[in-house]
């Protein structure tokens, strides 16, 4: 069966967002009560990122911005997975560790062992995951129990056959006869444990995928071969690819993963993004972590996630992360 119970969490987190767009805008605003972002003295020294390549990007576009407040603020990035995020936290190596997943129960606990508390997720955007085909592919949309197909090799979304060409799903004349070339993040990734989660029921990936170390090889993979499909965060779409519409099921609407139907819950694959911090559970912050948190969670740094190509946080889910932080 098919996860509804993130994307209800997803859809509630997003909805005041959307809905304080003007209704004939198709992109989504940042919340206008997210607080303004206001520079304190006695921020100094290096921070260090490691982690999710989904989040690379926004991650170097939030250190700019934050160093436009601070110069003087030496900030290392390093995207080479969500699986490096954890160690690289237990082992002090890193001040931030962005995920586009939850942390396994084992990261959790090799975290506990080294530091006697549990690291501190904390909810940054709202990313939806795309499912990318050749901008010359004529298909409009498929179903998740189809991605299934297509992508795994047991199936356990409930579709009757193995999906191996593309007149299986629809197409016709030339394209009838095509075989599907796949494209897949590598087993490091965040999103890979996502896509198998929610978009291939926790099944397991087929044989002979063509693994990528990144999002954008998986999108240049898709750009290069006209039978490719693929699957990343939706701020890795490329005018080569398409990112096509997806239902949960035969019975439920087409969505094309957009802020608006996030927002409905129509989109089955959309996820929040987080930053996994090492927080004392009676200490505060060290400067340069709490006022970099501070702003990913003001309105500045909620127009980079939107500048990005992801859905911004409502005021709610922000003012809620910051209570956890201690940084009101």
């Amino acid at each position: 069966m098919i996860n509804k119970t993130l994307t209800g969490l997803i859809a509630a987190a997003t909805a005041s967002v959307f809905l304080a767009s003007a209704p004939a805008q198709s992109q989504v605003e940042v919340d206008s009560n997210l607080p303004v972002y206001e520079s304190v003295s006695g921020v100094s020294g290096n921070l260090t990122s490691i982690g999710s390549d989904t989040l690379n990007n926004l991650m170097t576009l939030w250190a700019e911005e934050f160093n436009a407040f601070y110069p003087n603020i030496n900030i290392q990035i390093q995207g080479a997975g969500t699986s490096t995020a954890p160690p690289a936290l237990a082992e002090g190596t890193a001040n931030f560790g962005p995920m586009s997943r939850v942390m396994r129960d084992s990261e959790i606990a090799a975290f506990e062992e080294a530091h006697g508390y549990p690291p501190t997720m904390v909810r940054v955007a709202i990313d939806t995951i795309a499912v990318f085909v050749n901008r010359d592919n004529p298909i409009e949309g498929m179903t998740v129990p189809q991605v299934d197909a297509v992508f795994s090799a047991t199936r356990r979304c409930g579709y009757p056959e193995d999906i191996t060409r593309w007149g299986q799903l629809g197409l016709e004349g030339a394209w009838a006869n095509r075989d599907i070339t796949l494209y897949s993040r590598n087993a490091v990734s965040g999103t890979y444990g996502f896509f198998r989660q929610h978009a291939l029921c926790d099944g397991d990936f087929k044989d002979g995928m063509n693994e990528q170390p990144g999002s954008a090889s998986v999108v240049q993979g898709v750009t290069e071969s006209l039978n490719g499909i693929g699957y990343s965060g939706i701020g890795y779409e490329t005018s080569g690819v398409r990112a096509i519409a997806l239902a949960r099921d035969e019975d439920a609407p087409m969505a094309a993963p957009n802020a608006e139907n996030a927002a409905s819950g129509d989109y089955p694959l959309a996820r929040f993004l987080m930053l996994a911090v090492n927080k004392h559970p009676n200490e505060d912050l060290q400067p340069r972590e709490r006022e970099f948190l501070r702003l990913v969670l003001s309105r500045q740094g909620q127009e980079v996630t939107v500048r990005d190509g992801f859905i911004p946080l409502p005021e709610p889910v922000a003012a809620q992360e910051r209570e956890n932080l201690g940084i009101q």
